[in-house]
């Protein structure tokens, strides 16, 4: 192989090499970018959620969501209970049918 051959080859793998690193460069600005954007709605979120709470006390609002918590169990439990009987009636309405 010629000198000239082998220079050429050698060229043409750093172009290629430099090719790859400026694609990876130009994704990573990119997702550089995104991020960003990420990160300042998130900032933004936070922020519009510390003013939507200034001002309350937060055991009162840790008693709230206590309570809520609370009355929601019962919700499911009376729910359970109701399908339990809707399923007993359709139980005799089946056997009355037959």
């Amino acid at each position: 192989m010629s000198e000239t051959a082998v220079i050429q080859t050698d060229l043409d793998r750093l172009a290629e090499r430099v090719e790859r690193a400026a694609a990876l460069v130009q994704q990573l600005r990119e997702d550089r970018e995104r991020l960003e954007r990420e990160r300042n709605e998130f900032a933004n979120r936070l922020q519009e959620t510390e003013r939507k709470l200034q001002g309350q006390d937060i055991a009162a609002v840790t008693n709230e969501l206590s309570a809520l918590r609370r009355e929601q169990k019962e919700w499911q439990s009376e729910r359970r209970e109701v399908a339990s009987r809707i399923e007993s009636l359709l139980k005799k309405l089946e056997r009355l049918e037959s």
